[in-house]
């Protein structure tokens, strides 16, 4: 054989792989741009050569806002307003180009992680400070809210919101009743003759990061309380509340929303919404994927990266790890999907049933908490790059 023809029968030189990183954030120790900036820096450091594409993701709860500002490019706008504790604040919303959407991130007023300064007061906590927010969006004269649901310090059934657009919440007296999931337990009566004029003449859409119904074993209050600081004896006592809050809005608007997956989205907001404002539910991660153009940007690619805070059951209902891995199975490529996360907490077997190629922990051996938030960016990029010389040979 010459020269000539040995050359003309070697393997073609490797392609430049594309990875693609699409993580949501680590709640309480970095954002989503951040983590993938991390991310990207392991992945470079196996291949220098390599086509990285960062996609910050979000679910629809914290860094949802951040994600939709950087896709469609609308306006941020601050209001002032108060905490799900009442405490004084000021919340970032957005509004795009030609005036007619609202985007409006519920942790932003009425958040778990703005309150962990206190001791937890889960049936004080309130969604009203988000209400305020909306009310200035209608107010702005848009056409159409989009509320981004999740990450929430509350269980009130969005009637704190409902409160802050002019409803008035009775007891059996014709009394007001107490903010926050205490005071549904009270609740007899909706009016809404006072709420504000534009409330039900937009288009409501909730982005929700999760399936669960209102009410019972998997509802808002016993699924998500202990989260926000419910003890057991809360929890029996806030699902009693929403269950009679369902009740009270069914019988004003006809609309049971007890089982209605995704209703408990946000301690119940979803499902107060729906029920009195007519608000349509869709999936926030869905939401997100399709605003940053997941689906073009995996189609072609070696490998993707994601991640969260806690891999475990939940991260399979919704959440961002679940639709990246869809996505991906959907592409011509089908690449394999790792997940990089601060704890691994799902068996192997069930991650790979939803199209989770595997699951990396950023723990390399026994740390607190603390420690693991410290040192966080140093520890992603190195399971990155970990992933990257065991995929991309």
């Amino acid at each position: 054989m010459s020269p000539r023809d040995a050359r003309a029968e070697a393997p073609p030189a490797a392609t430049r792989p594309r990875v693609v990183v699409a993580p949501d954030s680590f709640k309480g120790s970095a954002a989503a741009a951040d983590v993938a900036a991390s991310l990207a820096e392991g992945v470079l450091r196996a291949r220098p050569d390599a086509d990285v594409v960062r996609l910050p993701m979000a679910d629809g709860g914290e860094g949802t806002l951040a994600a939709l500002v950087a896709a469609w490019g609308v306006e941020e706008r601050r209001t002032d307003t108060v905490d799900a504790l009442g405490r004084p604040t000021r919340a970032r919303w957005a509004v795009s180009a030609d005036g007619r959407l609202a985007v409006v991130e519920l942790a932003q007023a009425s958040g778990l992680a703005d309150v962990t300064d206190v001791l937890p007061q889960p049936l004080l906590a309130t969604t009203y400070g988000t209400g305020v927010v909306l009310r200035a969006a209608l107010d702005a004269g848009v056409a159409e809210i989009l509320l981004c649901l999740g990450g929430s310090a509350t269980t009130d059934g969005g009637a704190g919101i409902l409160r802050a657009l002019g409803a008035r919440l009775l007891d059996g007296d014709g009394e007001p009743v107490p903010d926050g999931g205490e005071g549904l337990a009270d609740v007899a009566r909706l009016e809404l003759d006072d709420l504000h004029p534009r409330a039900r003449e937009v288009r409501w859409r909730l982005a929700v990061d999760v399936t669960n119904p209102l009410v019972g074993e998997r509802g808002a209050a016993r699924t998500f309380g202990p989260q926000k600081g419910a003890a057991d004896a809360d929890l029996a006592y806030l699902d009693d509340g929403l269950a009679r809050w369902a009740g009270v809005v069914e019988g004003v608007r006809g609309v049971d929303v007890r089982d209605l997956p995704g209703a408990g989205a946000a301690g119940g907001v979803a499902g107060g919404l729906h029920a009195v404002l007519g608000a349509e539910l869709e999936g926030g991660a869905a939401l997100v994927a399709d605003a940053v153009g997941l689906a073009d940007a995996v189609a072609d690619a070696s490998l993707v990266l994601t991640g969260e805070g806690s891999f475990d059951s939940q991260s399979l209902g919704g959440k961002v790890a679940d639709q990246v891995a869809a996505v991906a199975a959907a592409a011509p490529a089908r690449p394999p999907v790792v997940v990089v996360a601060g704890q691994v907490l799902l068996p192997a077997s069930r991650a790979a049933e939803a199209g989770v190629t595997a699951a990396f922990s950023i723990a390399g051996g026994p740390a607190s908490l603390a420690e693991l938030v410290v040192h966080t960016p140093t520890r992603l990029a190195d399971v990155a790059e970990n992933v990257a010389r065991l995929v991309l040979r």
